[in-house]
């Protein structure tokens, strides 16, 4: 699969399939995670698999009584450890740049996921007191999502999105092309005929407008 392809295609997943997915699939969803960036290449973040049905069930009564999270077969926690990039790079580090590098090893996760023909889901609300209680985590660690791992059962629609024109500036904040999409790729050919026929249009009516004021003043 190529990698836009597995971006655009990829869903989140809350239904799934009583089917156990096979540790050599986990391990690869891992080693993904782990070729994420992270600042100063601290990669500071540890994966935390678990597949014990009464941790999955304790661990999504945490996740806000998320229920239909039980029936995914396998979860993996990411848990984090700021106190490694606040010695490198002071509050910034432990508040910014952990969540940074954290979140790009889950989206590299769900896509590698995803291209082993696997659904998941990234939950980010839980009581993180309740994780650290269940998982025994250390008190300077931080849990930062749990992914929820399955066969889907489900075929979820493709959520709406909004267009790329209108998600983006050019060289400051409003900053914008008389013709965006000449500059936007493939479809710009079409957005600029659909502006000059506009345009063509507009001179049309006004020149008819402009006809029947005149016979209107005419025959008086």
């Amino acid at each position: 699969m190529e990698v836009f392809d597995a971006i655009r295609s990829r869903r989140s997943i809350r239904k799934y399939k009583d089917k156990q997915v096979a540790w050599d699939n986990i391990v690869t969803i891992m080693q993904a995670g782990k070729y994420a960036p992270s600042a100063g290449n601290l990669q500071n973040w540890k994966f935390i698999v678990v597949k014990n049905d009464e941790t999955r069930k304790a661990i999504a009564k945490a996740c806000l009584q998320q229920e239909w999270m039980e029936v995914a077969p396998v979860f993996i926690v990411v848990v984090a450890e700021p106190e490694k990039a606040e010695r490198y790079y002071g509050s910034r580090g432990a508040r910014l740049y952990t969540i940074q590098g954290c979140s790009a090893a889950i989206e590299n996760m769900l896509l590698t996921a995803h291209s082993l023909g696997l659904g998941t889901c990234w939950i980010g609300a839980f009581d993180e007191d309740e994780i650290w209680r269940v998982l025994g985590l250390p008190e300077e660690k931080s849990v930062q999502a749990v992914i929820t791992i399955g066969y889907a059962d489900e075929n979820p629609e493709p959520p709406p999105k909004y267009r790329i024109e209108h998600m983006m500036f050019f060289e400051k904040w409003w900053g914008r092309l008389e013709f965006p999409k000449t500059h936007l790729g493939w479809w710009s050919a079409g957005n600029k005929r659909i502006v000059d026929e506009g345009k063509k249009l507009a001179k049309k009516v006004h020149k008819k407008v402009k006809e029947h004021v005149k016979k209107k003043l005419s025959k008086k």
